[in-house]
């Protein structure tokens, strides 16, 4: 197969690593596209050429990263799958693909309704079994390389290491700590790639608009490391020109129409239409958190440590993906000491580890969202004997405001741990009444390591208030969110 040129493409990308003359794998990730039923459009051939060039001194890949932006619906699945079904399939010994999107549950449902279903209707469908466990999804071949998924907000590939690591929808990352876990744990691999894939961002899309920056510095640097590929528009065309659509829509003709983009023009929002189908970032204010990042790095305290008297609170995301358990106390500066004792995937860890701490630190109370997912623990921490006490929705309010309250006057101190941190720059809000609490829904982040901040918190002051002294008694499990 003769490889691709971007000055061949009919729509040739406005920011790309050039094709060099250095061999190429990206012939072979094209008859594995064929094998899984679609042939790669040209931008794919192209970007799959490019991005699979071979070092002929070394033998290895030129390029450790890869990073693509197109607009929405260009085809991205389709390569990628390829690019990981290749990986697992053509580099001799077992190699270990690691796929996520904007959360878990996203990354899920893309490896399971997609990479999965392709796969078990190809010929390839007899040389892989599935595990689907939550927490442990795995499409495991039988030459033993792994194709798994990960959270956007654990510690990916720790314990581990990882050949091919991939970010899509990368507009969703509020950081590069998901970068800068899987890096170290491809450090020792001799053949690494990052792939970095999203259509435009926002403003918030920090991570994104730093890779962009450096993938546009870095595109013509062909002995360089990173390979970048962007399909966007001129952002003074008119978006509404089908001239402009084929400027910068690389499917335009082969997997969509003209007269599909053209109603979709009507329907939209401009700003979205420009996002989707232009690739071109949304720059408009989008999102101001609730607590700024000035006022939550005042509280900054690592050397920060909780006394005797304790609360412990936990909570779990709505959809059950991952959960916290929080802690509360004071420290020796005489403030309010909030701590993450543990944030994993899954929820069937949480009693366990509850009854753990208890037997251990003797808690003056155990603060649970009983309204919420969380509220499922009750009847399995009441069976340890673990006594349970409600309490009006007007603890929302309190607990929320005081928690905001806490941080605006710096009345509490954090330790800097990134669980934590994120969830409290991507935190919303969402109304009660005439105040609010934490919005759970709809949002990109796990934000169940502050909301069991939050809830500690209310109770440890609660206990506080009310001058318990009975140390040594079984805790109580305080809802302060139920109605």
């Amino acid at each position: 197969m003769m490889a691709s040129h971007s000055s061949l493409l009919r729509c040739p990308p406005r920011h790309a690593t050039p094709r060099t003359d250095r061999p190429t794998l990206g012939g072979r990730v094209a008859e594995i596209a064929k094998i899984l039923g679609t042939e790669l459009m040209p931008w794919q051939q192209y970007v799959a050429d490019v991005a699979f060039e071979v070092d002929p001194t070394t033998g290895q890949l030129q390029y450790r990263e890869v990073i693509l932006t197109v607009p929405r619906q260009s085809g991205k699945t389709t390569l990628l799958l390829a690019a990981m079904v290749h990986r697992a399939l053509g580099f001799g010994d077992r190699q270990k693909i690691v796929y996520t999107a904007q959360t878990r549950n996203d990354a899920r449902r893309k490896w399971e309704d997609e990479h999965l279903v392709i796969l078990e209707r190809s010929p390839l469908a007899r040389l892989f079994d599935v595990r689907k466990t939550n927490g442990s999804e795995a499409i495991k071949w039988h030459n033993g390389s792994n194709h798994s998924i990960t959270s956007t907000t654990e510690k990916a590939g720790h314990g581990d290491t990882v050949d091919l690591g991939v970010i899509d929808e990368a507009f969703a990352q509020v950081d590069d700590r998901l970068e800068q876990a899987l890096k170290p744990a491809m450090i020792t691999r001799t053949q690494p790639q990052l792939w970095v894939v999203s259509t435009a961002g926002t403003n918030e899309s920090i991570y994104l608009s730093h890779k962009v920056d450096i993938g546009r510095q870095q595109c013509d640097n062909t002995d360089g490391s990173i390979a970048y590929f962007e399909w966007s528009a001129d952002p003074d065309a008119d978006p509404a020109d089908p001239d402009t659509w084929l400027s910068c829509m690389p499917a335009l003709g082969h997997t969509i129409s003209l007269d599909a983009i053209a109603a979709d023009h009507q329907s939209m929002k401009p700003a979205d239409f420009r996002r989707a189908y232009l690739n071109l970032r949304y720059e408009g204010a989008t999102f101001e958190p609730v607590i700024s990042s000035e006022a939550w790095h005042a509280c900054l305290n690592r050397a920060s440590e909780a006394d005797s008297d304790m609360v412990f609170a936990v909570d779990c995301t709505p959809d059950r993906s991952s959960a916290s358990i929080a802690v509360c106390s004071t420290n020796r500066a005489g403030k309010h000491h909030i701590e993450v004792v543990d944030n994993r995937r899954g929820t069937g860890w949480v009693v366990d580890r509850m009854v753990e701490l208890v037997e251990r630190w003797k808690p003056k109370a155990i603060v649970i969202d009983t309204a919420g997912a969380a509220g499922s623990f009750l009847p399995q921490l009441t069976e340890k004997q673990i006594e349970v006490e409600t309490f009006g929705a007007r603890q929302v309010i309190s607990a929320c405001g005081a928690f905001f309250d806490a941080v605006m006057n710096e009345q509490l101190s954090h330790r800097g741990q990134e669980s934590l941190d994120a969830a409290v720059a991507g935190a919303k809000k969402r109304p009660l009444g005439d105040a609010w609490a934490w919005h759970r829904k709809d949002i990109t982040i796990d934000i169940s390591p502050l909301v069991a901040c939050t809830l500690a918190l209310w109770g440890f002051r609660t206990w506080q208030s009310e001058k318990a002294t009975e140390h040594t008694r079984i805790p109580s499990v305080i809802d302060p969110w139920s109605a």
